[in-house]
């Protein structure tokens, strides 16, 4: 199902026709309210109330945990209604799981199961649009906790139509660098829950397609897309935008994971994650979070959480699998995690989080929207993890 329509534009780039504009995500101009009433993925909260008073950024399980669960019940309490297989819920249900495995509460979990059930565990309606793939993510890790037909067989359906999908020299699949988190890490799953390798190596090629149009190899950052390639900030640098690096390093992070430690091309996912992974690492603000356009802080003033909180789970996660070293990276980490707590309202709404679009822009405090919680709970687990490993 999808909530707004969108306008197709094509342009032509290096020999490849893509269409920015068939996955724009709209810049709402409407006052709070109207936000609230026209994007089920969450609102502009015009007065959010008072910050959290009760929370604590020590790297400690129990105060982790804490955080974790504020903001999980705050977003149940306040979005399960609006559920649905739209891109920005499939981050959430990715987080609502995590946060079922940190705390050991399994209300999340069935909360997306729930969810999957009455989906009849299909996928949004686009066929080969990554958005509309992110959601087969949690349903295969519900899949391998219970290996019933039923959550896999319409995915599998789907994959294999897409294996049959003749390349067109004209078209980039994965053209926006978002896709890196929404389609390949549901295709690496679906090649561990079935043995199958055909989905990881189709995987394999489109991600280094994508990664050959929009990687800067100097920069080690990814253009949100082509029309993006030439764009530069205020002061100069090259505009690279947080959120859609941030699900590029997350998507790194969560094809790492389900990736075979002998899969041939193994070692370049891995350089790519590495070289990503210092740049952000090296451009944190001081309060710890990153700024909506990386490289001119200056000209976005306010933090902002979404694509800070993928930089911590995926930072993280790199930390406890062993791929950064601890002494460097720890401290990024918990830097990270103590400036998101500090965006966190006695409500348990998590705020700062940009609105849907497709590069940088303002951010309000108020503002929350659920792949930004979804990418707070990855982040939270892994932050648990790497807590519970400490000397």
């Amino acid at each position: 199902m999808r909530f707004w329509n969108s306008v197709e534009v094509s342009i032509v780039f290096a020999g490849l026709l893509v269409s920015p504009a068939a996955n724009c995500r709209p810049l709402f101009a409407q006052s709070p309210s109207a936000i609230e009433m026209t994007d089920p993925s969450g609102d502009n909260a015009a007065n959010p109330g008072p910050l959290a008073s009760d929370l604590s950024p020590a790297l400690k399980p129990q105060q982790i945990q804490k955080a974790m669960r504020k903001v999980a019940d705050w977003q149940l309490r306040t979005g399960e209604t609006r559920f649905s297989t739209d891109w920005t819920f499939a981050a959430l249900y990715d987080g609502l799981l995590a946060a079922s495995r940190a705390t050991g509460d399994s209300r999340y979990h069935d909360a997306v199961l729930r969810f999957a059930e009455r989906a009849g565990w299909q996928l949004g309606p686009r066929f080969a649009h990554a958005d509309d793939e992110a959601v087969a993510q949690s349903y295969l890790e519900l899949y391998l906790e219970h290996t019933s037909p039923e959550r896999l067989n319409p995915i599998k359906a789907e994959a294999d139509k897409l294996l049959q999908r003749p390349d067109d020299p004209k078209s980039q699949l994965w053209w926006w660098c978002d896709a890196l988190f929404m389609a390949p890490p549901a295709l690496a799953r679906l090649t561990k829950a079935t043995g199958d390798t055909r989905y990881l190596d189709y995987m394999d090629r489109e991600w280094w397609t994508t990664s050959s149009l929009l990687y800067d190899p100097v920069r080690h950052l990814y253009s949100r897309d082509a029309t993006f390639l030439d764009h530069h900030e205020k002061n100069g640098a090259k505009l690279f935008w947080s959120r859609g690096n941030g699900w590029v390093l997350g998507g790194l992070a969560r094809v790492l994971a389900y990736m075979p430690a002998n899969y041939p091309s193994r070692g370049r996912y891995i350089d790519q994650y590495r070289q990503m992974a210092e740049e952000v690492a090296t451009i944190q603000g001081a309060d710890g979070l990153w700024r909506s356009g990386l490289l001119d802080p200056a000209a976005y003033p306010y933090p902002e959480v979404s694509g800070s909180a993928f930089f911590t789970f995926a930072l993280a996660w790199g930390v406890n699998e062993g791929l950064l070293d601890r002494k460097t990276y720890e401290p990024v980490v918990a830097k990270a995690w103590k400036g998101m707590l500090m965006h966190i309202y006695a409500d348990g709404r998590l705020g700062s989080i940009q609105k849907i679009g497709g590069s940088p822009d303002t951010v309000s405090p108020g503002g929350s929207y659920v792949y930004g919680v979804g990418a707070f709970l990855l982040a939270g687990e892994e932050v648990d993890r790497l807590a519970r490993s400490q000397p």
